[in-house]
């Protein structure tokens, strides 16, 4: 039960980590009229299935094993590599600043994570951090994917709410509707190895470029 408790706590919507800020190019869609109430499902399950949300819980896969074997080297290199797979500055930059926060707040949580903190340095990628507090919290690797990912979907719709605009009833249908498609890009990350790690967002690299220089905006990216 404690394990469960500690999964709802990094998952939640109100860890103070500025989730809620970004919107991860669906701005610049929405107001390109790209996504709209109809279309914002398949917009989620196509990144689910193929987009970059795949590569970053992939690497906190990773982070998780590499915290579990005290792994220092390999907490550092994908840190690393995941720096340098972000498609753009707005992107990289949403990472750092949720990774940032999120290894603060667990530190102040857990202090004896600060050898860890050290070995990734500065900045760190929120999947890192994320990995690094649900193996230390003991959460099970499977269910702590299928936290990671259904935050996301979670701030995604919660972005929608406000752009679109979409209404309350509407996104929570549209979260429940997710729940098989987030436990199928679950299974399939774990079970992705090192060679296989990629992903087919060009239409979310473009949509964060483009809102670089929006001339409107509620979110930060």
């Amino acid at each position: 039960m404690s394990n469960l408790l500690c999964l709802l706590q990094l998952a939640s919507p109100a860890l103070p980590v500025g989730a809620y800020s970004y919107s991860e190019g669906l701005e610049t869609l929405v107001e390109a009229g790209v996504i709209d109430n109809r279309h914002l499902g398949d917009w989620l399950k196509q990144e689910l299935r193929y987009g970059a949300i795949r590569l970053e819980a992939a690497i906190a896969i990773r982070a998780y094993r590499g915290a579990e074997a005290g792994d220092l080297a390999a907490l550092s290199y994908w840190n690393a590599w995941l720096s340098a797979a972000k498609e753009t500055q707005e992107l990289r930059e949403q990472s750092w600043q949720m990774g940032r926060s999120l290894l603060k707040l667990f530190l102040e949580l857990q202090p004896q994570v600060q050898l860890m903190a050290d070995a990734v340095g500065n900045p760190c990628n929120y999947a890192i951090a994320f990995g690094i507090a649900a193996q230390e919290w003991q959460i099970e690797l499977k269910q702590a994917m299928l936290g990671y990912l259904h935050s996301w979907a979670t701030n995604a719709i919660a972005s929608g709410v406000k752009l679109i605009p979409l209404g309350q009833t509407a996104g929570q249908q549209l979260l429940f509707e997710l729940h098989p498609t987030i436990r199928d890009a679950a299974n399939e990350i774990l079970a992705l190895e090192d060679d296989d790690l990629g992903s087919c967002g060009w239409g979310l690299a473009l949509a964060s470029m483009a809102h670089e220089t929006q001339y409107t905006r509620l979110f930060r990216s």
